[in-house]
């Protein structure tokens, strides 16, 4: 057999499927599986968008190919809410569509570092990310977030680590997945190193829809000036709209920036799904009291998961935030993929192990909280009391 790309043969498996193999593989004996691994919103989309995309879907208007950079529509809207969300004049020129924000990370980075440069990231690291970076043959070094400091990164130790092969720096906030939320002067002296540095931001916000502060925009770096030649924002529709599935996400950009990411998107992709950019477009304003209703549902859901852990104080959340709290386990003799297996296979808990994320995390498990309701959260308490690694 033909050898493969060893930048893709030596990577790990995806490590979501092997998750839900051990949530299969319970017997259901302490009740139904509670689901806290992947993060997908934890209730239905609304009924308006469910008719929404059923009515594109069933159009021949957005059966053949789009625009790259994606549909004019989507792209006003989204600019409209984007310049709502920060206080800045973003125009629809900024903005590029993707299937995904997956893709949009893919984009970014392939636009901004190349083979052999180095992305600096924080540990602990989205895994998609890890890998991403790998498979392109880019050189990937990362910043140590501390659980004292509630995993959020120190500015002295990300200048520290910028050397020159640096050409960008990757952060996202709320982050995943500790949950950990950046602060907004954090950020702002971030994006002003970047620029001293002359290397380039790239800051994933999927879940900033889910901010415990309503109305408050999580940074003012729209509003700085040179934001376009050093700043690429990330963002997903698929948790605010639940709609997973249907794979759109949204960069934010200078032009001469979307303009270098159109080129990946044109090899990638062609362009986003269309259905769901033409639903979305006439979504994003109509449904915005309902998606409010939905941050406050999430609070919630995190109210209930510290309510529970702090019944159970041997296992300690470290951090938490708008749809993730990075929990540290009670077992120092087992790594975090030995207790997030025996804890879906005998308590029917699934949750993903800390040491996908990074090095030095085998104490933590990410639970993903949006998943389950106050009720189910609730029932966490016994099945966690209980646990005993057999």
């Amino acid at each position: 057999m033909p050898a493969f790309n060893p930048l893709v043969e030596t990577l790990a498996p995806p490590p979501v499927p092997s998750v839900f193999a051990w949530g299969r593989a319970y017997d259901g004996s302490r009740g139904a599986l509670i689901d806290l691994s992947q993060a997908v919103p934890g209730y239905p989309p609304h009924p308006t968008m469910l008719s929404l995309l059923g009515e594109t879907a069933s159009s021949t208007a957005y059966c053949g190919y789009g625009p790259i950079k994606g549909d004019a529509a989507l792209r006003q809207a989204y600019a409209e809410h984007l310049s709502a969300v920060y206080g800045a004049e973003i125009e629809a020129g900024n903005t590029h569509i993707t299937s995904g924000c997956n893709e949009a990370f893919v984009s970014a980075a392939m636009a901004v570092v190349g083979p052999g440069q180095t992305m600096l990231m924080t540990n602990p690291f989205y895994f998609n990310h890890d890998t991403t970076l790998a498979m392109m043959g880019v050189k990937m070094r990362t910043v140590a977030c501390r659980a004292e400091n509630g995993f959020v990164p120190d500015i002295e130790a990300i200048a520290a680590a910028i050397t020159p092969d640096v050409r960008a720096l990757a952060l996202v906030s709320p982050n995943n997945p500790t949950g950990a939320i950046y602060p907004a002067d954090l950020l702002l002296q971030v994006f002003e190193l970047c620029r001293d540095r002359d290397i380039w931001l790239i800051l994933d916000e999927t879940y900033r829809d889910f901010l415990p502060d309503a109305g408050r925009a999580p940074h003012d770096l729209f509003a700085q000036e040179g934001w376009q030649d050093r700043l690429i924002g990330l963002y997903s529709f698929s948790k605010s709209f639940c709609i997973p599935g249907h794979r759109l996400g949204a960069i934010t950009a200078g032009i001469k920036a979307v303009e270098q990411i159109a080129k990946i998107m044109d090899n990638l992709q062609i362009c986003a799904p269309r259905a769901a950019q033409a639903a979305v477009a006439q979504a994003l304003p109509a449904l915005a009291d309902w998606r409010e209703q939905n941050r406050q549902e999430i609070g919630r859901r995190a109210q209930a998961l510290k309510t529970v852990l702090a019944k159970v104080p041997e296992w300690r959340i470290d951090s938490i935030g708008a749809y993730f709290a990075f929990v540290r386990h009670p077992f120092p003799s087992l790594n975090s993929a030995e207790v997030a297996e025996r804890l879906a296979k005998q308590a029917g808990v699934i949750c993903i192990p800390g040491m996908y994320f990074g090095e030095g995390q085998e104490r933590y498990l990410r639970f993903a909280f949006a998943n389950a309701d106050v009720p189910t959260m609730g029932l966490l308490e016994e099945r966690l009391r209980n646990f005993q690694p057999a």
